[in-house]
């Protein structure tokens, strides 16, 4: 569980909240069910009408990555890589072939055995590569979904607003209810722009960031298992991996 993206939110949300009390506002007045459903659904209807359904689908799924965050350990892939150089080194190639079913991640298993098959180095690459770029086009294209929302929300808050408006304008005769209309009317552009600023922009950066480290982790085992090929000295293969872990 990623507390920083817990905590992150909810301060986002306290301060907010927290601004309305301190000058003197109600939180109730921040909590108009018809402004969510005009920003929320107009936002989400447009993103679907965007993008395919497998993309808006891999978007909604990569969400859980903001706050359960993969497990991406580069210190102990190069442990790894570098005891398959030694087992290799000292006893063949062949002998890596028992590992393959120990393996859970498809993509390191897709790669070991192409090594075992005996492979050369440029073709293990040219194989993987490929995965990685679909990997890479797909997961980017997930992220972009949460981008779209961002850019979305703040015209639909706006078009909230006007909506809000035009109500208050049937009820100009009666002039004491027109503050309080107004107000709520303003409420929908807050939620267009605060759930782009606070929610949906912050939650594509990260989605970003955590993909960029999946595809050095992934380039790292393509890297080591080139050098394996290469019968490369384990020293030096370990030497070279630790290069990607700042």
């Amino acid at each position: 569980m990623d507390k920083l993206s817990l905590f992150g939110l909810l301060i986002a949300f306290s301060g907010i909240l927290g601004g309305q009390l301190l000058e003197g506002g109600s939180a109730t007045v921040l909590l108009q069910l018809a402004a969510f459903l005009i920003v929320f659904g107009g936002t989400l209807g447009a993103v679907m009408l965007q993008n395919p359904w497998q993309v808006f689908i891999t978007g909604i799924k990569m969400a859980r990555w903001v706050f359960v965050t993969p497990k991406i350990d580069l210190q102990g892939l190069v442990y790894q890589l570098t005891a398959w150089s030694s087992l290799a080194r000292r006893e063949g190639v062949l002998m890596l072939e028992g590992q393959i079913k120990t393996i859970k991640d498809p993509f390191v298993a897709k790669g070991l055995q192409l090594l075992v098959d005996g492979n050369s180095a440029e073709k293990i690459r040219e194989v993987l590569e490929v995965d990685v770029n679909a990997y890479e086009s797909v997961r980017w294209e997930g992220a972009r979904v949460w981008e779209a929302a961002a850019g979305y929300s703040p015209t639909i808050g706006i078009m909230g607003a006007v909506l809000g408006l035009i109500h208050v304008m049937q009820t100009l005769g009666e002039p004491s209810k027109l503050g309080a209309g107004i107000a709520v009317a303003f409420i929908a552009t807050l939620y267009g722009v605060g759930l782009a600023n606070l929610v949906f922009l912050p939650i594509a950066g990260k989605l970003k960031m955590l993909m960029m480290q999946q595809l050095v982790r992934r380039e790292m085992l393509i890297d080591g298992l080139e050098m394996i090929a290469n019968a490369e000295n384990p020293r030096f293969i370990e030497s070279k991996l630790k290069g990607y872990i700042s």
